[in-house]
């Protein structure tokens, strides 16, 4: 079984719009391993597509009623049990496998079409552009699981929205609604979870009556891709040595025992 599917609306002209959907039923669509390497083969396939055979935009959503719950707790779990230099190894290649996606020279489009937790809310904002469901729940939890911020948080949202907010979404771990989020200006639009793909497909369709090569253009100077880059290391670092901490194996008992973990800064 796949954790991807793909679709695609035809423009005509042999133009179409490629729909990415997150699927893993029975975790909520969590981020796993195989997962990543799914969407990244994805991403390498269209990146070596001549142009005429490119979509004009792709949209990225979510199955199940939601778009993503985050990490995956048993990959999670796992981290505890491994030394600082293999954690430090896997997240960074962890990340990059979805952080793929801000290779891509086609313009994306994140229908968030329901809950974005952690590496979840971070990779909606590796998307061009956003679009929250009202009744969505968005929150970079990281501080609370007792790690540092991954998937690129750390410097997306300071790149996306400055240092002030940022610290706020990062430090203070708030859940946001979708109505939340297109009040602080996180995402383009918010709109009942019902219509959300239809809105995101009204911007790719909008997207795809510009110029291919221009839009292409633009994505390659919009975002600054070595700092991304040097931030995933230092983020792979961080969380690494979380892993090994007694608070990191304090937040796993949590959540196993259904409580609120109890940190001692060790």
């Amino acid at each position: 079984m796949g954790f991807i599917d793909q679709d695609t609306i035809d423009l005509g002209s042999g133009s179409k719009i490629l729909i990415l959907s997150l699927n893993n039923p029975e975790s909520r669509n969590s981020m796993t391993r195989e997962m990543g390497l799914e969407f990244k083969k994805i991403i390498d396939g269209l990146l070596e597509m001549s142009e005429k055979q490119k979509p004009r935009a792709v949209i990225l959503t979510g199955k199940n009623g939601i778009f993503s719950a985050g990490g995956n707790f048993e990959l999670l779990k796992s981290f505890s049990t491994k030394d600082f230099e293999t954690n430090k190894k896997s997240m960074f290649e962890f990340y990059n496998l979805f952080l793929s996606v801000r290779k891509l020279d086609i313009p994306v489009i994140c229908a968030a079409n329901g809950h974005a937790i952690g590496a979840g809310f971070s990779l909606t904002l590796a998307c061009d552009i956003r679009i929250f469901a009202n009744e969505g729940k968005y929150q970079f939890n990281f501080v609370k699981l007792g790690i540092h911020p991954g998937m690129g948080s750390s410097y997306i949202v300071k790149e996306l929205f400055g240092a002030h907010l940022a610290n706020r979404l990062l430090f203070l771990a708030e859940s946001l609604s979708g109505e939340d989020a297109f009040r602080m200006g996180l995402c383009n639009d918010s709109v009942p979870q019902k219509e959300v793909l239809g809105r995101a497909t009204e911007f790719a369709i909008a997207l795809s009556e510009s110029a291919p090569l221009a839009l292409s253009e633009l994505k390659k100077n919009t975002y600054d891709r070595d700092k991304l880059e040097a931030a995933l290391k230092k983020e792979a670092e961080s969380q690494a040595r979380n892993f090994i901490s007694a608070d990191f194996k304090e937040t796993i008992k949590a959540i196993e025992q259904k409580r609120k973990p109890h940190f001692k800064g060790i």
